[in-house]
């Protein structure tokens, strides 16, 4: 891929798309640091929804097929599970709803490496009996590691629905006809041939219940866009209740400086791509954590993002006819990530009234330094170059 330089260019942008491919800018690393690049103190949390919750519940509750299954703990009979997807499939099939039946949701926490240490049982019981206190619902959950062991966490599977207290079945006032799909027919004629019911339909007699509800409808918060930002808020909050201040959790701060890494779905044909991607993106985010631990100001900090990350990739978009270039985005991350890395290595020595000066009013020269030296493309021959141009 080749950029090409024009008057209209920004220098800074365009060295950030044309600087060396992700792999240059990061080194080396092996396959377990790879795998495993995290963010200390943030708590991940990740929603899910589930389209065969009784298969999810096996699986993720299976010694046969978790390699480290610590406990499992839940709040109601497997029988609960069964009856949930069973009226979640009835209600979506009567619905006529493009798509797949949600059954169930779930939630997996990653906990931090500290927690280990604690009873497994008992701090499964903790997390599990806190969710459904807060939000009303029946839960069953699971505490794994990865096979590495490197990863603590949670499966929590949850029901969008409370069940009754006594079931509501509807009752036909005379003869009803549903199709194959559980929908009801308005006639007898439509269900029906010479020779009887047509294939798949059924008929309620008169008198006989049609319809019958164990649960109520599913709470619609569940489906709120703030709701699995509420929920990371929710566990952070659990687990500081149970952590030293050193090691206090908090959620990953929306719109701020960090960059949030993208989930990699089963049998993505984009898997690696969104690996290096994330790759870069975990080692902007040890930058970022590094400065902040530094008293870099925040402000300080979305202006270098904004520089070295969101104007270039906005010029890249409008520049390809609104279409993102997953190549030319990691090259200016590559680059945003060096450079960052540079800032925080000239200013490693340095006293504190040169430090809030340099991430103050010389911030823009600061980095425009900093560029040059992660890149060795000198800006202002570019500049110049730009104001030939012009004349």
């Amino acid at each position: 891929m080749r950029a090409k330089y024009t008057h209209r260019t920004n220098p800074v942008g365009f060295v950030l798309c044309v600087f060396r491919p992700c792999g240059e800018a990061c080194g080396s690393r092996t396959r377990r640091e790879k795998e495993m690049i995290t963010i200390k103190g943030i708590t991940f949390v990740q929603h899910n929804k589930l389209h065969n919750v009784r298969g999810r519940i096996q699986y993720i509750s299976s010694r046969e097929k978790q390699e480290n299954l610590y406990a499992v703990y839940e709040t109601v009979p497997a029988e609960y599970w069964r009856d949930l997807a069973k009226e979640n499939r009835a209600d979506f099939a009567r619905s006529g709803t493009a798509g797949t039946c949600i059954e169930a949701r779930e939630l997996i926490i990653a906990l931090p490496k500290y927690m280990t240490g604690y009873d497994p049982g008992e701090l499964l019981r903790y997390f599990t009996e806190s969710f459904k206190q807060k939000y009303s619902a029946e839960c069953i959950a699971a505490l794994h590691h990865n096979k590495r062991r490197t990863n603590y966490h949670i499966h929590l599977i949850y029901s969008e629905r409370q069940k009754l207290d006594e079931p509501v079945r509807k009752t036909a006032t005379r003869n009803m006809f549903f199709d194959p799909n559980g929908k009801r027919v308005r006639t007898k004629k439509e269900a029906t041939d010479e020779h009887g019911l047509l294939p798949g339909y059924r008929m309620v007699p008169k008198g006989e219940a049609y319809e019958e509800h164990l649960f109520e409808k599913k709470n619609p918060l569940f489906k709120q866009k703030n709701f699995t930002e509420n929920a990371k808020e929710f566990f952070a909050e659990l687990m500081n209740e149970q952590l030293p201040e050193q090691l206090k959790m908090r959620t990953f701060p929306k719109n701020g400086p960090y960059l949030p890494t993208k989930k990699i779905g089963k049998n993505n044909p984009h898997a690696e791509e969104i690996r290096q991607t994330n790759q870069l993106k975990d080692e902007w985010n040890k930058g970022i954590n590094k400065a902040r631990a530094r008293g870099v100001p925040r402000d300080s900090l979305m202006r270098v993002k904004q520089e070295l990350i969101v104007k270039p990739v906005g010029e890249s978009v409008q520049k390809s006819g609104g279409r993102r270039d997953p190549v030319t985005f990691r090259n200016i991350l590559t680059t945003a990530v060096k450079t960052l890395l540079v800032m925080l290595k000239e200013l490693r020595y340095e006293g504190p009234g040169t430090w809030a000066k340099t991430w103050g009013d010389a911030l823009d020269s600061f980095m425009k330094f900093c560029i040059q030296k992660a890149t060795g493309v000198d800006l202002d021959k570019l500049i110049g170059n730009n104001d030939k141009l012009r004349t």
